[in-house]
């Protein structure tokens, strides 16, 4: 509440972020562990100032907003609203629940839910311009050089004539649903609701935005995140099986005992990555027990752990290798392993790296019962 005046938020989840790419839409992606939407939730959650939220999203992601809300204890969102074709009709679905449900609200904040580094200080700007000229929006001078575009040709422009404008967008309740009627009725189409305000006939203050408040629309938005992983296997040896080792058909009397080609080395390099990303480990992705994976080649499995990663916007920054054998020499070989490994994760070589070494003899690998293998890698996102 603010001057005894009822504030509601609703936020804008219903874009699909094609820009961004991914399984999800962007504004479930997560960042240090926690969805981009949830990590905007929370902001607003805490102001004193904010009595109710709404979040408006797709409908196949209804369940998932209201888990999200329920597991983080969320406890100002009123509802979750389905979504329409366009964002304008996507606010006004909105919209009217707030009127349904909330009649008492005074004062409306629009925020976008891909825009989670937004400050208090920046909501308060717009709630006190809101509620002294009746509708405020966030902006942040532009930076940048501008040209305009005419055809072929373009023309330099004043940047300080601009700025860039940024959510919260805050307006009076009745106003904004004189405005969102005022398009339903006459087709009217705006980028934004201070655009379709104005359209409406009313002035909209500017106030100061963050250049932190960024919206996040493109995979170079995402702030970057490191993560290391660690990966261990072992494989017994055994007669009548081939010996593969980072993808290397290695000649040797025995070869590894398992239900794949039991490469030892790319199994643990697998888990590493896996790890890494907290995405489980292999035998939850390829259990030894589906028909599937029996006899396929690891380097095969690698390619779906890559794109897993990839999927999840993961990078590869290094990986390191250890094998531990008594025999065969490994050192011939250890080029070609790690072309092979280097070529699959699609980085380069001079990025992985592959060791080998004894054991002196020492335990089940100095009695050459198996191979063992160990791997840490470094991603990012």
């Amino acid at each position: 509440m603010y001057e005894n005046k009822k504030i509601a938020v609703i936020i804008a989840a219903a874009g699909k972020g094609t820009r961004v790419g991914g399984p999800v839409p962007k504004q479930f992606l997560k960042i240090g562990g926690d969805p981009v939407i949830l990590k905007t939730l929370k902001a607003f959650n805490a102001l004193d100032e904010v009595d109710h939220i709404f979040i408006v999203t797709n409908e196949e992601y209804i369940e998932h907003c209201a888990k999200i809300v329920a597991d983080n204890g969320i406890e100002k969102v009123r509802e979750i609203v389905k979504g329409g074709a366009e964002r304008q009709e996507s606010v006004y679905n909105a919209l009217q629940e707030v009127n349904r449900i909330c009649p008492g609200v005074s004062y409306v904040l629009i925020h976008d839910a891909a825009r989670p580094f937004v400050s208090e200080q920046v909501v308060r700007n717009v709630i006190k311009a809101t509620a002294e000229k009746g509708a405020a929006v966030a902006c942040v001078a532009m930076k940048d050089s501008l040209r305009r575009m005419n055809g072929e040709a373009s023309q330099g422009v004043n940047r300080s004539e601009y700025c860039s404008v940024q959510t919260p967008q805050g307006f009076r309740k009745a106003d904004l649903m004189e405005a969102h009627d005022k398009a339903l009725r006459e087709g009217l189409q705006a980028t934004d609701d201070a655009m379709l305000v104005e359209l409406a006939g009313f002035p909209v203050e500017v106030v100061d935005g963050d250049y932190q408040n960024i919206k996040i629309t493109t995979r170079e938005d995402l702030p970057v995140e490191y993560r290391t992983g660690i990966g261990y296997d072992v494989h017994a040896l055994t007669e009548g099986r081939k010996l593969i080792l980072g993808g290397v058909d290695i000649p040797f009397e025995r070869g590894l005992d398992g239900h794949s080609d039991a490469d030892v080395l790319v199994h643990a390099l697998m888990d590493a990555l896996l790890g890494a990303a907290a995405l489980g480990d292999i035998g939850q992705h390829f259990p030894d027990t589906d028909d599937t994976y029996k006899g396929i080649s690891s380097m095969v499995l690698l390619e779906k752990v890559r794109d897993l990663l990839a999927e999840n916007f993961f990078s590869i920054a290094n990986v390191d290798m250890t094998i531990m054998a008594q025999r065969p020499r490994i050192g011939p070989h250890i080029e070609a392993m790690r072309d092979n490994i280097a070529e699959v994760l699609g980085i380069g070589t001079s990025r992985v790296n592959v060791k080998a070494t004894t054991t002196e003899r020492l335990g089940f690998v100095g009695r050459e019962e198996g191979i063992a293998a160990e791997a840490i890698c470094s991603i990012y996102r």
